[in-house]
């Protein structure tokens, strides 16, 4: 029992040492002048709400036949999968509070609305990752264009203020399971993502 109670205290020291090197980054990315930059990322940062961007992409991928439209149905069921994950299930379990953008004297040119969800995990790079992942599981030349639109997406929501630099990282792993285990279906279920009238591949 005292072993265990050791154990506890241990995994929260570590947790505690690991949020104050979290706050400290995100202190930092607030304190670094970027005017040039600020515009841009709050508007890129609105942009992704609700995954617009990557629906917009998967639309125009859809207009193509073959496998830029697969590309587009993997992409979007592998961002449903991760919304739900961490809006449904991550969020709901950690609670974590929204940073405090005042306390960490984020420039107000870089605001965009505080969502009243809980913090972690990023809900927005989760689903970001998770159509990155899923559309160059199809297409293996979107990786690179889709990871950085990804990145810089994750970014944004830590520039703005309304999540901490470990919320961005844990959405980006999120993102990342779902969307291979999404893409991962068409091994196990043949044809799972395969557009309607399209035909089986022979052999």
């Amino acid at each position: 029992m005292k072993a265990l109670t050791q154990w506890v205290l241990t995994g929260q020291r570590v947790v505690a040492d690991f949020s104050a090197v979290d706050e400290a980054v995100y202190v930092a990315v607030a304190a670094t002048p970027t005017p040039t930059l600020d515009e841009r990322l709050r508007q890129l940062s609105t942009a992704a709400n609700h995954s617009k961007i990557s629906i917009a992409v998967a639309c125009g991928m859809a207009l193509v036949p073959g496998r830029p439209r697969r590309a587009a149905l993997v992409g979007l069921g592998s961002v449903a999968a991760a919304s739900a994950a961490a809006n449904l299930l991550g969020k709901s379990l950690a609670r974590r509070p929204r940073p405090d953008r005042v306390r960490g004297k984020v420039p107000e040119a870089r605001h965009v609305p505080m969502p009243e969800s809980a913090s972690f995990p990023s809900g927005h790079t989760a689903s970001a990752f998770a159509f990155a992942t899923g559309v160059s599981s199809q297409l293996p030349w979107a990786a690179a264009p889709l990871g950085l639109l990804a990145a810089t997406v994750g970014y944004s929501r830590v520039h703005t203020g309304v999540h901490y630099p470990g919320d961005v990282i844990a959405g980006a792993l999120l993102g990342t399971v779902a969307g291979s285990l999404v893409a991962g279906l068409d091994g196990w279920i043949p044809g799972a993502f395969r557009p309607r009238g399209q035909a089986q591949p022979l052999g």
